[in-house]
């Protein structure tokens, strides 16, 4: 078989559709979806078992396992699905590609998706180029979609044919009576084959031809099914390299999950697979061995893939916890979540609230650290650094924006309810804390693009400037600090409040005094007037600051908690 340079190429170029698409799908959902699809996805996977049912009913319908898992990965990447979820949903995507194993096997058919993928670009351009933000979301998630498809076909037209040049692998006869060793071997061969081919129904139509011709026995093409479960989860992995942290560990439990059915069907190989051949021979009354070949590999594999799940589906916690301690959650790579509010409501009005409460002080903190990035913003040096850190600013402000919405959005169902004045009071007083500690992030946001724009332009300020900017700094970041102390106060009084109107007036009076020197000093030429215009967007971005921070502490003192 000739396979050049230039087809290695396509090769990896349709590798990298492939991630394209899977990158815009996934900002698309970030984007559009919103509440609606998370609480559509969390209703189908409230528990294990839905979770279960709801991978084996998408992998059904689509036909490819791999498909399924990769837009599980982009939906935890989205954060529209929990990990625990996913692995849920995973497990059922194993059992669902088993109905393709069936239709290979009795028609050898195989529904290509990826023959949609330009008709729906025709349906997205419209939606693309719209004025509206929601329809051009879902527009990104539609050609994000069709790529990722266009990605996967690609990925199989362009690796070496081997489905089509069986002969090539004629060479295995030679390790065929080597007991249980040719087993793990073959196992082997599927996996990488299926890595190879990217597509685990490919790697079984290559093992009925190898069965078929008799180059191996039920036995080694049953080694070839299991490997192929391994190799499947190479797509998940190659989808999760540009994802985040949690995308990354769902494509890690849909390794262990395989790794570990794998294992335990191995040590009980023999007896497992004899029971799946009496079951085609004597209870489906199928005794021509060509054709009994093909059904005792679909039998297996569903055999395999069911008994799995059911064996895996009471360790969900455990591959959960497994994996995140194999992949630790990095500094920057912080995960968009609400880690107190759920998807139901509380039992009573009292304990939703008190939830809430809990929620918005995750969410202040949030904000000081936010304002410690811009701090380490100020003296960076170097650019890649900077651009790290000022990504993880607008990371937080857009997961501000989110938090802010939901916890809004819980609070106003949480006043729907049965509620006494002094709830409905209370209530009031946290939507007024969400908005200001939003506005904060607001701020936080504005610092960070003040500072980028005094790089891009080359602005350089004087030591004088830098120490005033570091006094202003460090008076807003005493305010935060205060904030959050009082946050977690039980017992606040009124009295609580004097401290933070004594920073906040030092954070006024002081950006008073900035600016009446700030232009002296341009008269005096001690800097440029462009230098100013950075240096007192920072001050003013400073004291509005600090205002929405006493905001905030007002709010928490009306409460009297």
């Amino acid at each position: 078989m000739d396979y050049s340079f230039f087809d290695l190429l396509r090769l990896i170029g349709s590798l990298a559709l492939f991630l394209y698409g899977m990158k815009i799908m996934s900002e698309g959902l970030q984007k559009f979806a919103g509440d609606s699809l998370r609480k559509i996805l969390t209703a189908m996977t409230t528990n294990r078992v839905t979770g279960v049912l709801t991978g084996v009913l998408i992998t059904a319908l689509i036909q490819s396992s791999s498909a399924t898992t990769v837009m599980v990965v982009s939906f935890v990447n989205a954060g529209l699905l929990t990990l625990t979820q996913s692995i849920g949903v995973i497990m059922g995507a194993n059992i669902g590609t088993t109905v393709t194993a069936w239709i290979i096997s009795a028609l050898g058919f195989k529904v290509d998706i990826s023959a949609f993928a330009l008709p729906l670009l025709a349906f997205a351009i419209p939606l693309f180029f719209s004025g509206k933000s929601s329809r051009k979301s879902v527009g990104e998630f539609i050609f994000g979609f069709s790529f990722l498809f266009m990605g996967l076909a690609n990925l199989k037209n362009n690796a070496p044919d081997l489905s089509a040049n069986p002969d090539m692998l004629a060479f295995v006869q030679n390790y065929t009576d080597m007991g249980f060793f040719s087993i793990l071997l073959f196992l082997f061969i599927g996996a990488i084959l299926t890595m190879i081919v990217q597509a685990s129904a490919a790697t079984m139509a290559i093992t009925l031809i190898m069965c078929a011709n008799g180059w191996i026995d039920y036995h080694l093409g049953v080694a070839l099914v299991l490997g192929e479960n391994i190799g499947t989860t190479i797509t998940a992995n190659l989808a999760a390299l540009t994802a985040n942290t949690q995308a990354r560990r769902a494509a890690l439990a849909h390794l262990m999950f395989n790794l570990f059915g794998v294992a335990w069907v191995l040590i009980v190989f023999y007896p497992f697979t004899g029971a799946v051949s009496w079951f085609v021979t004597h209870v489906m009354k199928i005794t021509d061995p060509a054709v009994a070949v093909s059904f005792k590999l679909a039998a297996f594999h569903t055999a395999f893939n069911i008994s799995n799940t059911f064996i895996m589906i009471w360790f969900v916690n455990v591959i959960e916890k497994t994996v995140c301690g194999i992949i630790r959650t990095k500094q920057e790579d912080e995960e968009y979540r609400l880690s107190y509010i759920t998807g139901g409501m509380l039992s009573t009005a009292e304990l939703s609230i008190l939830q809430a409460q809990k929620e918005i002080t995750l969410f202040a903190e949030r904000t000081t650290k936010m304002f410690g990035m811009v701090k380490e913003l100020l003296y960076e040096k170097d650019e890649n650094n900077f651009l790290k850190t000022y990504s993880r600013v607008e990371k937080y402000e857009n997961i501000s924006d989110r938090m802010e919405i939901e916890i809004a959005n819980y609070l106003t169902q949480v006043a729907e309810g049965r509620l006494s004045s002094e709830g409905k009071e209370e209530i009031r007083v946290l939507l007024r804390a969400v908005s200001e500690i939003e506005s904060i992030a607001d701020s936080c946001n504005n610092l960070a693009r003040s500072i980028k724009r005094r790089n891009e332009f080359k602005s350089v300020f004087t030591e004088e400037q830098n120490n005033h900017i570091d006094q202003m700094f460090k008076l807003v970041s005493s305010a935060l600090d205060r904030m959050n102390a009082i946050m977690h106060k039980s017992d606040l009084n009124p009295n609580d409040i004097n401290e933070s109107y004594n920073i906040e007036n030092e954070i006024n009076n002081y950006r008073n005094q900035l600016k009446a020197r700030n232009i002296e000093d341009i008269n005096n030429k001690l800097y440029q007037y462009q230098d100013g215009v950075y240096y007192m967007d920072m001050v003013s971005e400073s004291e509005k600051l600090g205002d929405y921070v006493i905001n905030v502490v007002q709010a928490l003192i009306e409460k009297k908690i």
